[in-house]
């Protein structure tokens, strides 16, 4: 069946459920995981120095923090279901393409990946990382919701 599967995770709630499924079913079918977490590259916003918030240094502990707390569950949740796990933090200015490219460059058979079920304009105004890596995918996706 599936022999590697690669799991996108940000951390929050729904990302860790999604996280303990794919880890779990690739316990029963006895894949290993990769999983992922895109944090997007430092954008200034305005062109006045005086309303720049944080400075790119600033920016990239931040999110490097915040990658690894949403790795380290990965890695406890795969520890725990004694399933082979490696983690991997990719900066990209478009998530979904870097999900899909990291799947490809693995091997991975399989994305599992929550949706955060936005709907209506919601879901259009906002976009959804799932919704684009389902519609530019090759490898199959399971969406965890």
């Amino acid at each position: 069946m599936f022999k590697h599967i690669l799991i996108p995770t940000d951390g929050t709630d729904l990302s860790r459920k999604a996280v303990i499924y794919g880890v779990q079913l690739a316990k029963t079918v006895g894949a290993r995981v990769t999983a992922i977490t895109v944090s997007e590259p430092y954008n200034v916003a305005s062109m006045d120095a005086v309303l720049v918030a944080e400075t790119p240094e600033e920016h990239e502990a931040q999110t490097a923090r915040v990658a690894e707390r949403a790795l380290e569950q990965v890695r406890m949740a795969a520890e725990a279901a004694s399933v082979s796990a490696e983690t991997l933090r990719e900066v990209h200015d478009q998530p979904y393409r870097a999900i899909i490219d990291c799947a490809r460059a693995c091997g991975c058979d399989l994305v599992v990946m929550a949706s955060h079920g936005r709907r209506g304009v919601a879901a259009l105004l906002v976009g959804s990382e799932t919704t684009k890596v389902l519609t530019h995918s090759t490898i199959p996706v399971l969406v965890y919701r």
